[in-house]
């Protein structure tokens, strides 16, 4: 047996939870970014339901748990179930016993800026009215190229209020640069920066398509960058090379479950292929720790995963509490977690068909 901390993952999507359970592919292949976008995750959060959400938050944390993952940093959207969807996965997340980030991505890709400003509305009242130990509340945007520049000022003034960081996908694609450079920006980065919506300790995820230079800068500004390899390599969005200049990057998931190892490997993997620094990338599954302390404001330390000889993980501890025993969860019935979850997918990939090819 081996003990070792417990793993963080830095930016990810609950609400994708039941994918692998036999999401339907687009009637037509996408060619491009926002066309698996658009074809593929626009349509799942646009079929989520009360129900599905909950199943898919509640399996997630469920099978990262069981990978040794105690803390995990959601960011969300489901279009038609907005008030009261942090609630669903909060609720989630604690009855299997993981603590958790959560946050809405406002967005005005399907009904403007009501869209948006209702997204905003939820964060501001999970941040308020939320007592739960272990969830923390945070302000997020979607994405800078999906959103007005009357949204992006309105979610930093926001973050202003609450004193809470803002999480968003930033140049995940170059569409992303395109858009903020059509807009009169030098790029996403220096939109959001501009319009006041990236205070210290702002959660950036991907950053791709930034250069060294402005990686660099924001880091010195207090940013945290999360790195994604499977879901930047799935999408086919590039390797993020310049993630280099900082070394306050975390390693995240972006949806893909948050076994942290497989993550690790595939950086690893990506890493080598494309000469980066390997001591550099090795740092960032580490890195995730200090991350997810400072916004909890609370030590991870004593969050343990006990492994066999195999690797299976056999035990968890978080917060003093077991969490995972012989391999099995403790708070929950995993085989009424897992036929709840397979029971709602089937509900859900129903939507999802019905919502056509976009």
């Amino acid at each position: 047996m081996t003990t070792t901390v417990a793993d963080v993952c830095a930016h990810t999507h609950l609400y994708s939870g039941l994918a692998p359970l036999g999401m339907p592919a687009p009637e037509v292949a996408p060619e491009n970014f926002v066309q698996i976008l658009e074809r593929v995750w626009w349509r799942l959060d646009r079929a989520l339901d009360e129900a599905s959400l909950y199943a898919s938050a509640k399996y997630y944390a469920a099978q990262a748990l069981l990978a040794g993952t105690t803390t995990l940093i959601d960011h969300h959207e489901s279009p038609n179930l907005i008030e009261g969807s942090l609630d669903v996965i909060a609720d989630a997340c604690a009855e299997v016993g993981v603590r958790v980030l959560v946050c809405y991505g406002a967005t005005e890709r399907n009904g403007g800026r009501d869209e948006a400003r209702r997204g905003l509305a939820e964060c501001r009242r999970f941040v308020l009215a939320n007592e739960r130990p272990n969830v923390v509340g945070a302000v997020a945007l979607h994405a800078s190229f999906t959103v007005s520049d009357e949204t992006v000022s309105e979610a930093g003034r926001l973050c202003a209020d609450l004193g809470v960081p803002m999480h968003v996908h930033l140049a995940e694609d170059a569409a992303d640069v395109l858009d903020a450079k059509r807009r009169g920006y030098a790029g996403p980065l220096e939109r959001l920066t501009q319009l006041g919506a990236l205070p210290p300790g702002s959660i950036i995820a991907h950053g791709v398509h930034l250069s060294a230079e402005q990686i660099a800068r924001a880091s010195d500004a207090g940013m945290w960058f999360v790195h994604n390899p499977r879901s930047n390599e799935g999408n086919r969005v590039g390797y993020a090379v310049a993630l280099r200049a900082s070394d306050r990057v975390a390693l995240g998931t972006d949806g893909w479950n948050a076994d942290m190892a497989a993550e690790e490997a595939a950086l690893m993997r990506l890493a080598t292929a494309h000469g980066d620094d390997l001591a550099a990338v090795a740092r960032r599954r580490p890195t995730s720790r200090p991350m997810a302390e400072a916004l909890f404001g609370a030590s991870l330390g004593e969050d343990r995963v006990t492994r066999d000889d195999n690797g299976a993980v056999q035990t968890v501890v978080s917060s003093g509490t077991e969490l995972v025993s012989g391999g099995r969860l403790v708070r929950c019935n995993q085989d009424e977690v897992d036929a709840l979850a397979r029971r709602e997918a089937a509900r859900l990939w129903e939507r999802v068909r019905a919502l056509g090819s976009g």
